[in-house]
């Protein structure tokens, strides 16, 4: 599109697309279908209005096409999430290096850029993912660029008790996450840890939550609904079929599918029935207890790990100076920023690369376009 420019990509460390090689443990989830997206918010907590845009540019297929069209075939797998058939993320690290070079883009490897001066460079397109205190973006000093606070996304639960160590590995394939009194909700399979809990329902509600978590210093108390989006009644109605149907039986040796022997036993502790209980034998204040335990299991957060090599934020430029349509800046017009620098982050599944790809596209295209319009006047 530009076959004649001058671009220069600036790399603080030693290698080039170092947080590319280590997505998806070193897989590199670099997209998603979206098909199980029914709200663009459910996936962008933060810039669903300017991701529905940068999407329609770049959508998710055309990035599949062009990692395709250079080499890379492409797997999804049955949670959406698409991946290199190789499972090898230096497959699309080298694909991107490889363009680098074929388009005789210099790549300045350990250059550290501590300042920009836009009188230097005809455009200037600012990558530098997110950072975790607002020193971070020190580049910026000097040009009243706003900046939200950025606080960590996508991390698991340290959670209070010792329960979940008796169950360190157990993944619940359905369940709920809410935290009680708030709107912050999520669903997805969970998986109970030697701290407490991880997988995909606690990493999305960390990233819905991510700023009422850290106002509350990650203290907060958590509720699982063991069972999915079944509401109180479907429990309770699923619980009295149990008892007529299972009445002579230890509530140990029959129990709903998605637990196992030794979960559903360490429920039953929290429910304070004792194990000898039969179906049959129990009573109204059993049965709401059980209920209970089932739609609202109710936990106490004391902190936060992060999620293995990976770190996005909640925060960065704010979406208010930039053009959402372009990603200009709005007070300086040569300069644009795209990806987690940006105040946009996703849950995990693809989404931030997604998100990336098609920044990156939006700001290529205008650039390209104003400057052939710049070219043609008289």
């Amino acid at each position: 599109m530009m076959p004649d420019a001058d671009i220069h990509i600036f790399e603080s460390k030693g290698k080039a697309l170092a947080k590319v090689a280590v997505t998806g443990g070193g897989r590199c989830n670099l997209t998603n279908t979206f098909r199980k997206v029914k709200n663009l918010q459910e996936v962008y907590p933060r810039g669903e209005k300017l991701m529905r845009r940068a999407l329609s540019v770049l959508s998710p297929q055309d990035t599949c096409a062009w990692f395709e069209k250079e080499g890379v075939r492409l797997v999804a797998q049955e949670d959406e999430c698409i991946f290199p058939e190789s499972q090898d993320a230096m497959q699309i690290v080298n694909a991107l290096l490889y363009n680098i070079k074929g388009l005789g883009i210099q790549l300045h490897i350990n250059e550290k850029v501590t300042h920009i001066d836009l009188n230097k460079w005809d455009r200037v397109v600012v990558t530098t993912g997110g950072h975790a205190t607002p020193a971070g973006f020190g580049m910026l000093d000097g040009l009243d660029i706003p900046i939200e606070q950025p606080v960590p996304s996508l991390f698991t639960f340290n959670v209070e008790g010792d329960w979940h160590q008796l169950l360190m590995g157990t993944v619940v394939e359905d369940a709920q996450a809410f935290i009680p009194g708030t709107k912050f909700r999520s669903r997805g399979a969970l998986l109970l840890t030697h701290w407490g809990m991880s997988g995909p329902a606690t990493l999305r509600l960390s990233s819905y939550a991510a700023r009422y978590l850290a106002e509350h210093d990650y203290k907060s108390p958590l509720c699982i609904n063991w069972m999915g989006n079944m509401t109180e009644q479907e429990v309770r109605d699923m619980l009295q079929d149990m008892m007529i149907q299972h009445a002579q039986k230890l509530i140990t040796s029959a129990y709903p599918q998605q637990f196992t022997s030794k979960h559903w036993s360490v429920l039953l502790t929290r429910m304070g029935i004792p194990l000898t209980q039969r179906w049959g034998a129990l009573n109204t204040k059993h049965l709401n207890k059980m209920l209970t335990v089932l739609t609202a299991d109710t936990y106490q957060i004391t902190g936060k790990c992060p999620f293995k090599e990976e770190f996005v934020t909640c925060g960065g430029v704010s979406l208010k100076a930039v053009n959402i349509n372009t990603l200009q800046s709005k007070q300086h017009p040569t300069l644009y920023f795209a990806g987690e620098v940006l105040d946009v982050d996703a849950v995990t599944g693809g989404f931030n690369l997604q998100a990336a790809w098609s920044m990156g596209y939006v700001v290529a295209k205008h650039i390209s376009t104003s400057q052939q319009a710049n070219n043609q006047e008289p």
